[in-house]
């Protein structure tokens, strides 16, 4: 099944396209109407509100206009980072280097009646297609509601809640290869563990996914259930200030939520970076964080628990530029 990506305009959007209006003089992508943006600042379009600049930035608005995006990055030897809603990402001060792709207007949502499958492109928020989903009476997202991430990123870092994962639902992935090839790919072929895919190599950049959900489920039944998760999620986690949601992976022996406040560390600040109170598992920019900071703030809950538990904390957070 080929589907042509369509164009979404959001709020963020909106705040995107007043941020490419304030950057320097743009390149025309050979071959397409994409613009390259040169050092565009990035500390709007991450869910932490810290992080440098993008030293090129493009947004694709089709699959031909991401192989010329990657094609343009491979010729002049530069890095190449994707950067779908921003989320569970902290972007050094320094900022980064090379191509930044924004995945955002990648986002065609087709139903497929006869299959109960849903294909979607890359850029599509997680919580707007539960909200699709469970509008028609189709069972299989309510988990992702309350997710700030984009399919995409979910493909790639195997999202979930509630016990249930982006693995569980996932038919196949549409991908583009650094060498410009598409290729289709299972979840068989990805490796999935929890939070993690053989994706995350960064050689590979998911364009579309298509899950199986259940159909023939009630509007109301699926709209009260997936409401639940959303209440279940806003009361337990801190949405007032900035984050990236969790911060760590859950070790095998106890939540990282626990084990970050039976430490003490609930609270504790650095810089405008604190561990959260309503969720130890959450550091937020109280305002006016640095991106230093809360990297500093990451390592100090490393060694505080390590020290204490002799377990390691693995960052679910990626860790995207240069820190000190």
């Amino acid at each position: 099944m080929t589907i042509s990506p369509n164009i979404s305009m959001s709020g963020s959007a909106s705040l995107l396209a007043s941020t490419l209006q304030s950057s320097s003089a743009a390149l025309l992508l050979p071959g397409t109407q994409c613009r390259l943006h040169p050092q565009v600042s990035l500390d709007n379009l991450t869910s932490f509100r810290v992080g440098g600049p993008a030293e090129w930035y493009v947004t694709p608005r089709s699959w031909e206009d991401v192989q010329a995006s990657v094609s343009w990055a491979g010729d002049r030897g530069l890095p190449l980072t994707v950067l779908g809603a921003g989320s569970n990402l902290l972007v050094s001060d320094r900022g980064i280097p090379g191509l930044t792709v924004a995945t955002r207007y990648l986002r065609q949502v087709l139903f497929d009646e006869d299959l109960g499958q849903v294909t979607v492109g890359a850029g599509e928020p997680l919580p707007r297609l539960a909200w699709k989903a469970a509008k028609r009476g189709w069972r299989g997202l309510e988990w992702a509601v309350g997710i700030p991430g984009t399919v995409g990123g979910a493909v790639t870092m195997n999202a979930g809640a509630h016990r249930d994962c982006t693995a569980d639902i996932l038919v196949s992935a549409l991908v583009l290869e650094l060498d410009g090839n598409l290729a289709q790919v299972s979840p068989a072929d990805l490796d999935y563990s929890y939070r993690s895919s053989a994706l995350q190599g960064g050689d590979r950049l998911v364009l579309q996914a298509t899950f199986q959900l259940q159909p023939g489920s009630t509007r109301a039944e699926v709209m009260a259930a997936t409401n639940r998760n959303l209440v279940q999620r806003k009361s337990s986690q801190p949405y007032h200030l900035p984050s990236c949601g969790s911060v760590f992976r859950n070790p095998d022996q106890r939540a990282a939520g626990w084990l970050i406040e039976q430490a003490g560390l609930k609270g504790h600040q650095i810089g405008g970076a604190q561990v959260a109170h309503r969720h130890a598992n959450f550091i937020l920019n109280c305002g006016n964080a640095k991106a230093q900071d809360i990297f500093d703030l990451i390592h100090h809950v490393q060694a505080e628990v390590e020290g204490r538990w002799s377990l390691s904390l693995k960052p679910e957070v990626r860790l995207l530029g240069e820190f000190s």
